[in-house]
């Protein structure tokens, strides 16, 4: 690529080598001719006047194209599909008066187009299983490591680290939930005429319509479709890019709120993303150990989640049975959403890759905030020893106010002298440090991380790693 033009940092920077490819010159248009040489073959099987050797010149010549013949060609007639066309005839001599046939651009460049986000969901789908099958690791090793819980990013209860971490696969699981509904119920447009009326097939098919549905059936059937719309437009119902971009949206949703998250914990070191060996985090102070890669994927999730605004605005302001101003729009929106979902969940599975816990410091903030965490059970116990309720409730607030304000000075927390100095609990510090123990105090945490892993552990029993470095 010449270093004097744009060039697109998801294509540069970010995305993997198999979505660049999909969504190349090279994958389109040899879709396109690949749906031209269906075509020809199911109508020559049905009875047209198309000749096996016409079919075997196009199935020949899907690959060769000349790009150059194709660019001069639309300059001349200012359309892309025609141009192509006049390209295959080009290589395709005997078999350029058939190309085409019955058919209108759409039946190209959409059934394309839902090729091309099929295979782009199913990749996705497969890096969307490794970010789990890591996140899965990573909260088995740690479901029973207690680590202090934030509500309002305030201290709360305590949980444990493997226990946040499932937070984050339940919403990654939803998207998978609902990118296989997408995928399960995608549906071919087929070959239909200019309008979806089929009325060029009746006339090519002397009016048999079961020989243009099974025309149709064959072609889905062909690129792996077992269902077509059962009625459209000139066009495919610009619903469907609304729902795929939901789907990608969603993902970018969930990555956020992972890194998002990651990014909060590194600031008190609990957590960290991988740092490299001679990774520079600052080039003005060299001690930073930013989170970039998390960083970035918060930066690219918002980017993918605005991009999806695109999709439901076309799908709305269509008329009739088609209008053209949705085309420049597709072009950019969805494929950079594919590429930018891509960029997401690739930066998704090397973060989780080598996620790393620093147990003391979690240990330490724990411990920190523990005996305000636990004043509960300690007022259910006096309670037990014969205290009263309202009264211990009272006598806690103020040693807990107390204890916060010396804190607030910098001195440690004393908050258990206190207790241990009033007669009311009826406890000494020795049976109080007895309870400082942070497990106490996770509930089911353990339990609960251990049952979700054993029910996500068929889904995620064939998930592959990440698919090669990442240019950060």
């Amino acid at each position: 690529m010449s270093k004097d033009v744009y060039e697109s940092p998801l294509s540069s920077r970010y995305a993997s080598a198999y979505m660049l490819h999909l969504f190349s010159a090279d994958m389109r248009f040899q879709t396109w001719r690949r749906l031209w040489t269906a075509l020809a073959r199911a109508e020559h099987e049905l009875g047209l006047p198309i000749t096996a050797e016409q079919v075997a010149e196009l199935e020949a010549h899907i690959t060769d194209i000349d790009y150059a013949v194709a660019a001069q060609r639309e300059r001349e007639v200012r359309h892309d599909v025609m141009a192509h066309v006049y390209a295959y005839g080009k290589a395709a001599p005997s078999a350029a008066g058939i190309i085409h046939l019955g058919a209108t651009s759409c039946y190209v460049t959409d059934n394309a187009d839902l090729m091309l986000y099929r295979d782009g969901l199913r990749y996705l789908r497969g890096e969307l299983l490794g970010v789990l099958a890591n996140l899965a690791a990573f909260a088995r090793e740690y479901a029973a490591t207690p680590t202090l819980g934030y509500t309002h990013y305030q201290p709360a209860q305590p949980v444990t680290v493997g226990k946040r971490a499932t937070l984050w696969m339940q919403d990654f699981l939803s998207d998978l939930e609902e990118l296989d509904h997408v995928l399960s119920t995608l549906k071919f447009l087929g070959c239909r005429g200019t309008t979806g009326t089929e009325a060029s097939f009746l006339d090519l098919f002397e009016g048999d319509g079961e020989k243009i549905d099974e025309m149709n059936r064959r072609i889905a059937a062909e690129f792996g479709f077992e269902h077509c719309f059962p009625v459209c437009g000139q066009t495919y119902p610009r619903k469907t890019d609304s729902r795929i971009l939901n789907v990608l949206s969603s993902l970018a949703q969930s990555a956020y709120r992972m890194a998002n998250d990651i990014r909060l914990l590194q600031h008190d070191r609990q957590v960290e993303e991988p740092f490299e060996k001679n990774q520079i985090g600052s080039s003005a102070m060299p001690y930073k150990r930013n989170p970039m890669r998390c960083e970035r994927i918060c930066s690219l999730s918002r980017y993918l989640m605005a991009d999806a605004a695109n999709a439901p605005i076309t799908a709305s302001v269509q008329w009739l049975e088609r209008t053209l101003d949705d085309s420049a729009n597709r072009r950019i929106s969805l494929p950079e959403g594919f590429l930018c979902a891509d960029a997401v969940l690739r930066l998704c599975q090397s973060v989780t890759n080598g996620l790393h816990v620093n147990e003391k410091i979690v240990d330490r903030a724990v411990r920190e905030y523990l005996p305000f965490l636990a004043t509960e059970n300690l007022m259910m116990e006096a309670v037990r020893r014969g205290g009263d309720r309202q009264e211990l409730h009272e006598r806690l607030r103020r040693h807990s106010m107390a204890a916060t304000a010396r804190m607030k000075e910098g001195e440690p927390c004393d908050l258990l002298d206190r207790l241990a100095a009033d007669a009311a609990f009826g406890m000494t510090r020795a049976e109080l440090d007895e309870v400082m123990e942070p497990r106490l105090y996770t509930g089911r945490c353990k339990e609960q991380v251990l049952r979700f892993l054993d029910e996500c552990a068929p889904l995620l029993a064939d998930a592959k790693s990440a698919d090669g470095a990442i240019l950060l």
